[in-house]
Order: structure tokens, then C-alpha cells, then sequence
């Protein structure tokens, strides 16, 4: 009863909490949307102001053009005023928008037409200019404002608005330029009046909202075109922009009621919302706590699957061979292999040990991925080391871990493996291929896919006869083992790697180790493979029959026993002397430098055979694990200087190096590898 009466307060609080936050998210998008409503009404604003602006400005400058026009029209003929009236009325009659143009001389400037003169055109209608002199002592026009600052300005200047009871017979703001005699005197003053009812439709037509309007004002505030009555309590907002032609300031005013209406309607149907919001929580919150029960169920059984995945992962790898090189006793074979699963785990495996000398090693691909695939890759191990711990050949080999694989194959799963029995004292592989990819030679002739029958894969059929197949490998041969996920690994066009590129690198490849081989290839299949994910398990096994190797003290001792170790290598006679004259020389080097003032460690030479451009090469490699000494580096030896001239040192490495076709040093692991090759 108590855990039921607390689930219902959390579910209560839940409510709460969740219509606070509905409340606080509710109020807070209100007001970013009514900020940025305000931000894109200023900035429509801003954009119709400059519009008016413009709009304005084009009547200004068009009017301003006109009385420049009229002055120079005026500076031609001072003495002709009859002209003055052709004048004004060509120039009303192509304006538009201007109710009146004048020119007025100073006083007494024209004695016969008396003291004041002032011709005038008008335009009434679109059809209709009024052309007359309306100077008088009525309309004394030298006490007018335009006429008095047109005296003493260079340019065009704009009045403070009046009532033209004259010219344009209306409110106008006026537009005054001088007239100068060649003198540089100033004899009349051109009028151009532009009408506020004209400004009044222009702000009419530049409306931005319902309800909102324009005003215009002059630089000293006097109204231009005014603003209407305004409702008491109604709030608006003003945006102002300065005309730069003529210093007047346009406004345009807006109520916010009208800003603001969609945000207000919006805001009462998110209210309305907000309460079926509240009715969907309440069941979403049922729902969710009879979810959250589950899914707190679920994540204790993935971190149990977690956990035991980190577990088969570790006994997996525990089980294939990962110590390289795997037979420190032997120098007859150098192996190495790498899995590199798709997942967390995997269904390849490879195996090798040696019994009774002889090799025996296996390559398999169990069918699917996971954790089944790694219960069968298991089980195939142990049957591989329990069936040959008492059998030897590989078709038997095959056919017992079949029979045992397919009696409780309930899953029908099937594993493609590859077994191989290698005779380490004479060198015949006696192998079985079942259904895996068929490995590749690596001898001095080549690399090619060995021969294999079309056995089928273990698991398939209970009973199943499993051919076996021979073949014979000389010192120096290598046998590169994988599975699919090295042929069919895809990039990110889907390309495939495809056996043929895998030849063709392992023949680029063929005077290389068993480690450099598997390295080199994985290196190459993620080149190729680029961002692509991984598909399928990657194995890779390569096994190299060699010929023993000579191990020998750190002791100077041991060099005679270099001349029965190459008699034993069955070389062509006329060589013997020269390459055991060669052996001796570098490997006393090695003993003087890589272990100076010790007794203890040990000079390994080996020895192998491969294909050069020319024939044949012989390849002798040097090994220690004594300090870095690179012997390659001592400078030629110039044997025509008298040897009390010639430094010390360095004719070993001389004599090494006229002997020998080629010789190379490299620091690889720990260990000076130097190595001599003879071409033949």
C-alpha cells in the first residue's frame, strides 16, 4: 500500500513539475516570439522608411533639378522677362506632382513692370497651367521666407511649410535657388512649391499594417504631414528615419494591438493545448512507469549479455595462439597468424602445434557471426587438437570432427576449414581442403592458389568420406592461409578485394617474413576498405618452411662451425668459399660489436632461397639481440692508400661487401638483421 501511496505522489509531482515547465516554456516562447515578431516589424519598417525615403527624395531631387534648370534658363536671359513665363510654364508642365513655379527678381529690377516682379505658372488640373506676374505690394514675396534665404545660399534649400495664398493657393513646402548676374550678384530667386497634400497620399500609399500611418516632419518639428488622433490607452510603436535630401523626418506608427494579434490568438490556442497536455501526460505517465519497469529489466539483461560477451570475447582469444615466434626451439618453421572479428566476437579460427615432427594447423570460417559462431569455433579447436593428438592424416582428421559436428548440429551451422599435416624433416604437406578457400604457395617460382578438391564444409552431412591431397614444400617455401573476409572485403563502393589483388600483393611480398606478410596484408586490406565497416571476420595464417638455422655462441670460437653448416646447404660448389669467407667475416663483426665486453648471447643465421630478375638469389640473414650496430654505415675502404694511411676498421664490411651482391642492415624488434644476397 506505502509503495503504491508513493508512486502516486511521483506521479502527482510529475504534474506538477510538468505543468510548471508547459507553463514556464509557454511564457517564454510568448515572449521570444513576440521579441522577434518586434525585430521583423522593425526591420519592415526600416525597409518601408527607406522606401518612403527614397520615394521622397525622388520628388525632392526632381524638383531641385528643375529650379537649377529654371536658374540657368533665368542667368541667359535677365534682360528678356517676358521669357521667364515660357520658362516657368515648360518647367510646371513637365514636373509632376507640383501645383507652382515662380521666379522673383529683387526689387525695381524691372522698373517697368514696378517694383516687384514675380513670374508665376500653376497647374490646376493635368490640363490646366496659370501663367501670370503676381508681384505686388499685396503679395510682397521679399518678406517671404524662401525668397530671403534664396538670397544667401549657393544651392537649393527647402522652407518651413506655409499657405500659399498666391502661387499654389495651398500648404506647400517651398524650394528656393538663386539667379546671379555675371556679376556673381544674386538678382532673382527660382520657387518651387511641392504640395502636402501630395506628401499626405504618399504616406496613405506606403501603408505597412492595418491601421498604422505615416508622419512627416520638417527639421525645426513643424508637421509636414501630421499625425491623426491617436486612441487614448492604445500603445504603439514609432520608428523614425531622417530624409537626408531635405532634413525632414518620416515616421510611421503602428498600435501593437495590431503587431501583436497573432501572437494573442496563438497564445489562447496554446492554453488550450497546454490543458489536453496535461490530460495526454497523466496517461503518458502510466504508460511511461510501466515502461520504465521494462526497460529497467532489459538494461540488467544487456549488461549480463555485456558482461558475459567480454567474457567469451577474453576465453576466445585465449584460445587461438598469440605468442609469435610460437617455437623458439625450432628455426625449421616460422609462423604467424591474426583474427580480426566483425564483432565483438567471432567464428574464425586458426590452430598449430607440433608433434612428433610434424606440423599440424587448421584454418576455419564458421557459418554466421556472434556469440553462436563462437561456441562453434570453440568446440572445432579442441576437436582439432583432440582428433590429432592420435591421428595424422588429414582426411580422417576432417571426417571425425564432422561426424562429431553434425551429430548435434541442431542450429545447422556449417564450418569451412582447411587441415594440414606438414612433414618438418622432408617437407610433404598432406592436407584437406573442406569447403574453405583454397590457400596460397609462396615458393621462388611464384605465388599461386594450391590445388584443392571439393570436399564439402564440416557440418553439412553426417558420414561424408573426406579426400585428403599432397604436396611437396622446399626450404623456403611459405603457405599463406585466410578466410573470405580477406577476398570479400568491400570498400565503400562495394568494390571486393578479390583474390587477384591478394596475389598480387603476396607476390610483391614473397622475400618477406610470416609476420611482415600478415602485418602488410591487414595493412593493405584497410587501405583498400577505406571508411567502410568491417563485413566479415578477417583471418590471416602464414607458415614458412625453412631451413634451419645455425645458432651460435657469442664466441669466436663458433665460426668454424659455419663451413659444415653451408656444406650441409648443398650449394653450387664454386660458391662454398666465397659466401663462407662472406659469413665469417660479418658474423665475427657482429660477435666484436653487438655484444662488446660480454660473453653471453647469440649470432642466429639463416638461410633462403628467391627469384630475382636474373635467376636466382641466396639469401643469408645475420640476427642478434645486441646493441644497434649498423655495419653498413662504416665508409668505403680505399684500398689503393698504403695501410699505415688507411684508418683502422672496415675492411670486414669491405670484404663482406665485394663478395656479396647486396647487403642491408635494419633494426626490427629488438634485433641487428643483417642480410647478404648473392645472385646466381
Amino acid at each position: 500500500m506505502a509503495m503504491k501511496m508513493q508512486k502516486s505522489h511521483a506521479g502527482m509531482w510529475i504534474m506538477i513539475v510538468a505543468a510548471v515547465l508547459l507553463e514556464a516554456i509557454s511564457t517564454l516562447q510568448y515572449f521570444t516570439s513576440r521579441s522577434a515578431t518586434r525585430h521583423e516589424v522593425e526591420l519592415r519598417a526600416k525597409a518601408e522608411l527607406r522606401k518612403a525615403e527614397l520615394e521622397i527624395e525622388l520628388h525632392t531631387v526632381e524638383m531641385e533639378t528643375a529650379a537649377k534648370t529654371l536658374a540657368l534658363l533665368a542667368e541667359k536671359n535677365l534682360n528678356n522677362p517676358d521669357s521667364i513665363y515660357a520658362a516657368t510654364r515648360l518647367a510646371v508642365s513637365t514636373l509632376r506632382n507640383n501645383t507652382s513655379m515662380a521666379v522673383a527678381y529683387v526689387p525695381d529690377y524691372f522698373p517697368k513692370y514696378g517694383r516687384f516682379f514675380e513670374a508665376c505658372s500653376s497647374r490646376f488640373s493635368e490640363d490646366s497651367i496659370y501663367t501670370r506676374q503676381i508681384g505686388s505690394a499685396e503679395h510682397d514675396y521679399t518678406k517671404m521666407e524662401w525668397f530671403q534665404n534664396g538670397l544667401t545660399i549657393d544651392s537649393c534649400w527647402w522652407c518651413e511649410p506655409y499657405l500659399d495664398d498666391s502661387g499654389s493657393q495651398a500648404y506647400v513646402v517651398s524650394c528656393s535657388c538663386p539667379i546671379k548676374n555675371p556679376k556673381g550678384e544674386v538678382v532673382a530667386v527660382v520657387c518651387i512649391d511641392l504640395s502636402l497634400g501630395d506628401l499626405k497620399n504618399l504616406s496613405d500609399y506606403l501603408q505597412v499594417y492595418p491601421n498604422s500611418y505615416y508622419t512627416i516632419h520638417s527639421g525645426d518639428g513643424t508637421a509636414i504631414v501630421p499625425a491623426p488622433d491617436t486612441v487614448p490607452g492604445r500603445k504603439y510603436s514609432i520608428y523614425t528615419k531622417e530624409i537626408g535630401a531635405t532634413g525632414w523626418h518620416i515616421e510611421i506608427i503602428i498600435p501593437e494591438d495590431v503587431l501583436f494579434a497573432d501572437i494573442n490568438r496563438i497564445g489562447r490556442i496554446v492554453g488550450i493545448l497546454m490543458l489536453l497536455g496535461l490530460a495526454v501526460l497523466a496517461l503518458i505517465i502510466v504508460y511511461t512507469t510501466r515502461m520504465a519497469r521494462r526497460m529497467i529489466s532489459l538494461a540488467e539483461k544487456n549488461n549480463r549479455m555485456e558482461g558475459e560477451l567480454e567474457i567469451a570475447q577474453t576465453i576466445q582469444s585465449a584460445m587461438l595462439p598469440k605468442v609469435f615466434p610460437p617455437f623458439v626451439d625450432r628455426s625449421d618453421v616460422n609462423l604467424y597468424g591474426m583474427v580480426q572479428p566483425a564483432k565483438e566476437i567471432g567464428g574464425d579460427l586458426y590452430d598449430f602445434y607440433v608433434r612428433h615432427e610434424k606440423l599440424f594447423f587448421c584454418v576455419g570460417d564458421v557459418s554466421g557471426k556472434g556469440v553462436p559462431a563462437s561456441l562453434i569455433m570453440a568446440t572445432i579447436r579442441s576437436l582439432f587438437r583432440s582428433t590429432t593428438a592420435h591421428e595424422e592424416n588429414p582426411a580422417r582428421i576432417a571426417s571425425e570432427i564432422n561426424n562429431a559436428i553434425s551429430e548435434q548440429n541442431d542450429e545447422n551451422m556449417f564450418i569451412t576449414l582447411f587441415i594440414g599435416v606438414l612433414d618438418l624433416n622432408s617437407g610433404v604437406l598432406d592436407y584437406c581442403n573442406a569447403g574453405h578457400n583454397a590457400p596460397v604457395s609462396m615458393s621462388k617460382d611464384g605465388c599461386s592458389i594450391i590445388e584443392v578438391l571439393p570436399n564439402l564444409p564440416i557440418g553439412v552431412m553426417n558420414g561424408f568420406t573426406y579426400q585428403a591431397q599432397q604436396m611437396k614444400m622446399n626450404r623456403g617455401d611459405k603457405l599463406f592461409l585466410y578466410t573470405d573476409g580477406l577476398t570479400e572485403a568491400e570498400n565503400e563502393r562495394h568494390d571486393q578485394y578479390g583474390e587477384q589483388r591478394m596475389i598480387d600483393n603476396l607476390t610483391a611480398m614473397n622475400d618477406l617474413r610470416p609476420h611482415e606478410i600478415v602485418e602488410r596484408m591487414e595493412k593493405s586490406v584497410k587501405e583498400f576498405a577505406g571508411e567502410a565497416p568491417q563485413s566479415d571476420d578477417l583471418t590471416m595464417l602464414a607458415i614458412r618452411y625453412q631451413t634451419p638455422a645455425i645458432v651460435m655462441r657469442n664466441d669466436i670460437q663458433q665460426i668454424p662451425t659455419l663451413a659444415e653448416w653451408i656444406d650441409d646447404l648443398k650449394l653450387p660448389q664454386a660458391l662454398n668459399m666465397p659466401i663462407n669467407l662472406a659469413l665469417e667475416e660479418a658474423v665475427t663483426n657482429v660477435m666484436m660489436y653487438a655484444y662488446p665486453g660480454r660473453n653471453d648471447g647469440q649470432v642466429f643465421v639463416e638461410y633462403t632461397e628467391a627469384e630475382s630478375e636474373k635467376g636466382k638469389k641466396l639469401i643469408f640473414t645475420i640476427s642478434d639481440s645486441g646493441i644497434p650496430f649498423d655495419p653498413t654505415q662504416k665508409a668505403e675502404v680505399d684500398t689503393s692508400l698504403p695501410a699505415e694511411e688507411r684508418e683502422i676498421g672496415g675492411l670486414g664490411i669491405h670484404l663482406v661487401r665485394q663478395l656479396m651482391d647486396e647487403v642491408r642492415y635494419e633494426r626490427d624488434e629488438g634485433k641487428n638483421i643483417l642480410t647478404l644476397v648473392k645472385n646466381i
